[in-house]
Parts: C-alpha cells; structure tokens; sequence
C-alpha cells in the first residue's frame, strides 16, 4: 500500500495511527501542502479536492478521506478492532471521531489559515484567535463527554485504543500549536492522550518522526 501524506497533516496523522494499530506495513510518500504540491495535476487526479491522505491499495483501489479510509482498514484487517461490537458504542465512537475530524478540524487546517492571512488580510495574532477559539470551543464539549460517560476507560471508549483515540490525539498535537493555548481544563482529554502515546503504534505515527518531516 501506498500512504500520500504530508507529516502535518491531522488527517494523514489518523492513517498511520490505524495503520501502526494494525500492523499494516505501507509506503509514505510526501505531498508538501506549504509548497501548494496538492494543486499539481498528477496529485488531483488522485484526489480531486487536493487533499491529504490518499491510501492507494496493492490492486490499485484509491481511498480518500481519513475517516473513510480508517473505517476500510479495519474492515479488511478485523484485528484489533477500532470500532466497539455494539450498535450504541460504534454511535458513540463515530460521534466522538466526528465531533473532531468535522467540527474542529476542518476549520483550523492550513488551507483556511493561510485564506485568513491572504486574501482577508489577517495577522498572526488574530489567525491565532480564531485557531485558539474554535479548539477550545470543541475541547469543551469533548472533555466533558468524555468525563461524564462511563463507558470512557484508559481511552476515548473502554480500555482499547479506537476510532476516537486516532482522532483526538492527532487533534491534540494541533492544540499545541500555540503555545496560549491551555490544556489544563481538559484532565479527561491529557489522560486518554497520555494514555495512546504510552503505545508504540501512536508514538511512530508522531509528525517529527516521519520520513518527510522538516
């Protein structure tokens, strides 16, 4: 398998997260999103939107979109599972994945940074507002649904790593971006990533320790 990513990228992040759980061994190739290399044509025949990951298969299959392709890995590779057994659960841990990689996310990515500075005209104080505001924003509502639920165990639902724990963390490491930005309201949120970067499998999937990071 081939994983088009760039070491940045939250997204990309989730994939080799689900990959390392999965003990799946995959090509990393670079996509440079701060050199526009996702607006080249042979990139957009791959993923139209110009975005990062793309999992291309060993039989030529392309997949697009990070939870989409998490969900396709552990359908074709059970073992260990990311998803609970139960209806009620999987609801559960596919709000907690979307409540990030669709709420916050999207809104803090590069391509709408740099729209904020060129052509809004935004400096770099009033970029690191917004960006602030809207994690601070969906960590409000993320902690408390992860301290008031019983079913959260070591991680985001009982004591495996899943679907959700693959969105948080990378979501985290985003959070700290800026240094204003405080976690200590979010005891719930620091365990449970405390807790993934114990396990190897989310230690390699790290940015700086990716072949094409800076």
């Amino acid at each position: 398998m081939k994983l088009y990513g760039y070491f940045r990228s939250s997204a990309a992040f989730r994939v080799r997260i689900a990959l390392n759980l999965k003990g799946l061994a995959c090509e990393q190739l670079s996509v440079h999103l701060r050199k526009n290399e996702q607006r080249k044509a042979d990139y957009l025949a791959l993923q139209p939107q110009g975005l990062v990951p793309v999992l291309e298969t060993d039989t030529g299959e392309i997949f697009i979109q990070s939870l989409a392709i998490v969900e396709y890995l552990d359908e074709t590779h059970p073992a260990p599972p990311l998803l609970p057994t139960d209806p009620a659960g999987r609801a559960r841990v596919r709000a907690l994945a979307q409540a990030i990689a669709c709420d916050i996310h999207p809104i803090d990515n590069l391509r709408v940074l740099r729209y904020l500075v060129r052509p809004l005209g935004h400096d770099e104080a009033a970029v690191e507002a917004w960006f602030n505001h809207w994690i601070e924003l969906g960590f409000d509502g993320i902690e408390q649904l992860l301290a008031k639920d019983g079913r959260t165990g070591k991680f985001c639902h009982g004591d495996a790593p899943g679907l959700a724990d693959i969105c948080l963390v990378p979501q985290v490491f985003n959070a700290r971006r800026y240094p204003s930005f405080d976690m200590a309201p979010y005891p719930a949120i620091r365990r449970v990533f405390d807790n993934c970067m114990a396990l190897e499998a989310f230690e390699r999937a790290r940015p700086e320790l990716q072949p094409d990071a800076e």
